[in-house]
């Protein structure tokens, strides 16, 4: 399972260091190349702590993207935003795509596929904002590991995902280790992977990605944002939204 996790770490040049880390409530960032976001998460039973805590402002970044294979999920949540802060950058994206941020749609990955989504069956995993709104116009699955009223249970996913049309993925599945089995079980759908800790790593298309919808930080506002307990606010302080389709951005 840790094909798709070595990959991206080799992803993250070796002399790179970090500049800077906050963990929020809800957001965690790294500072290097850019500023990397991912959410913060700690749910494995008593690791609710960084192990590296005073020590990571100095590391090697790629140090740092090491921990996105540990079982400690609030170290891998920081080995998300070391790799995201490499690979989530303006100038990454107009590589990829060929397009210069200037004339990129930016914005919400779901408003981005209403009309995809129409009339199929629509799978996502993770209890986004909003979703009830897109309810009516597809047959709507919401997996979620704390479920709400709703919401099937993220165990549902061995039978529910293999009979989807298309999947939406959060990349917090990154740093819960489930990524990898539910690209498995998504062969037959378009997939998604999409949110904050989504990495902007084309390869990822060869393991069943379709879109990569990331974000990328282009103002320092959003560190506040994260450290006094922001939520969705990040998105109205520098966090833009990207939807990148094999290698072309969605809509440029």
């Amino acid at each position: 399972m840790w094909e798709i996790y070595d990959h991206l770490i080799t992803q993250i040049p070796e002399n790179l260091i970090v500049e800077d880390c906050l963990v929020g409530q809800h957001w965690a960032l790294v500072r290097s190349l850019t500023s990397g976001l991912a959410m913060t998460i700690s749910e494995s039973g008593c690791q609710h702590c960084s192990t590296n805590a005073g020590g990571i402002t100095g590391m090697r970044v790629r140090r740092l993207a090491e921990e996105v294979k540990s079982w400690n999920f609030f170290n891998a949540t920081l080995g998300v935003a070391a790799i995201n802060s490499v690979l989530n950058t303006p100038q990454r994206v107009e590589e990829i795509t060929g397009c210069s941020i200037a004339d990129q749609q930016e914005g919400d990955a779901f408003e981005f596929f209403e009309e995809l989504m129409r009339g199929k069956k629509v799978a996502v995993v993770g209890h986004f904002p909003g979703l009830s709104k897109f309810a009516g116009i597809c047959e709507l699955s919401i997996l979620e590991r704390n479920p709400q009223p709703g919401d099937f249970p993220d165990t549902a996913c061995e039978d529910l995902l293999p009979r989807q049309d298309v999947v939406f993925i959060t990349g917090v599945t990154m740093i819960n280790k489930t990524l990898p089995r539910l690209l498995e079980l998504s062969k037959g759908a378009f997939v998604v992977l999409v949110g904050p800790s989504t990495p902007l790593a084309p390869f990822l298309f060869d393991y069943g990605v379709d879109v990569l919808s990331g974000t990328v930080v282009v103002d320092d506002a959003v560190w506040r944002v994260a450290a006094e307990g922001g939520t969705r606010h990040i998105f109205d302080h520098g966090a833009l939204r990207f939807n990148i389709k094999n290698s072309l951005v969605v809509g440029c």
